[in-house]
């Protein structure tokens, strides 16, 4: 059974298929991500960007093939079968208890908000850590307390979502992502949903994160100048397939496709 080998990708794409009925949204697609690697997912809406990021948190599942461990359809996570696991020397769709197990170091940040609504600030960002990781309350409240300050929210502590902007509803779930202690972090379309003044305070945050920490970024936004901040690696995706990738600089000021040049051009003219 092929495994990734040593010095191994973090995230690695085998061949996966996706589809909605008749919908093919990925196809066949492969690629790898490099432990500490900031790629950006960049492409028009429906080019299967989001749904990549959805696979990795296990709210979609791949299209199966027939034999996986020959024909590829697979996603492999810290060199391990993510979407499939072991099973009599083959490898078949994971059910979802080890699914619950191999998502744990994966965290991601969506484009709404998602706090929980009846819960405070301090308690939004400890209550997975708690529950999930059985840590007890004072080292998650500790932790939490330590990431707050870190994007800029230590005096929220006590606040509810509701009495929050949204541009600090969305540092709430970037700390709560943290919380996790994750190795990945799935960043979704995160300033989509906010008011324009709002969304240097969200990149910049995310920006520090990645200056900081070694963590492996995911990325899917519209921000071309974010893209091209963060990024090691820009992958440019139309109908379920890469177009092209390649460094931020080259991307954004060289693309050699087509379609990134079209892309690119009405991005950037908005």
């Amino acid at each position: 059974m092929p495994s990734p080998t040593s010095n191994e990708p973090i995230i690695r794409f085998d061949r996966v298929n996706k589809s909605f009925g008749d919908l093919d949204v990925l196809k066949g697609l492969s690629f790898d991500i490099d432990p500490g690697e900031r790629v950006t997912l960049i492409g028009p809406s429906g080019s299967g960007k989001t749904t990549i990021l959805r696979l990795l948190m296990t709210l979609e599942r791949v299209t199966p093939v027939k034999h996986p461990e020959e024909n590829g359809g697979v996603i492999w996570v810290e060199g391990k079968p993510f979407s499939h696991m072991e099973k009599g020397g083959k490898l078949v769709v994971a059910n979802e208890r080890y699914l619950r197990q191999a998502r744990q170091k994966i965290g991601m940040v969506f484009q709404q908000f998602n706090l929980f609504p009846n819960m405070k600030v301090m308690r939004n960002v400890t209550e997975a850590p708690v529950h999930t990781l059985g840590r007890s309350k004072d080292e998650a409240a500790a932790k939490a307390e330590e990431l707050l300050d870190l994007v800029g929210l230590s005096d929220k502590v006590d606040n509810y979502p509701s009495q929050l902007s949204g541009g600090q509803q969305q540092r709430v779930a970037i700390a709560r992502a943290l919380a996790m202690d994750p190795d990945i972090l799935l960043l979704d379309e995160v300033t989509s949903a906010l008011d324009p003044e709002l969304v240097a305070d969200v990149l910049g945050v995310l920006r520090d994160i990645a200056n900081s920490t070694n963590i492996t970024m995911l990325i899917v936004t519209h921000e071309m100048g974010f893209a091209r901040d963060v990024s090691d690696r820009v992958m440019m995706f139309d109908q379920g397939v890469v177009v092209e990738e390649g460094a931020p600089e080259a991307m954004f000021s060289e693309p050699q496709e087509a379609r990134t040049q079209d892309f690119l051009r009405a991005v950037l003219a908005e």
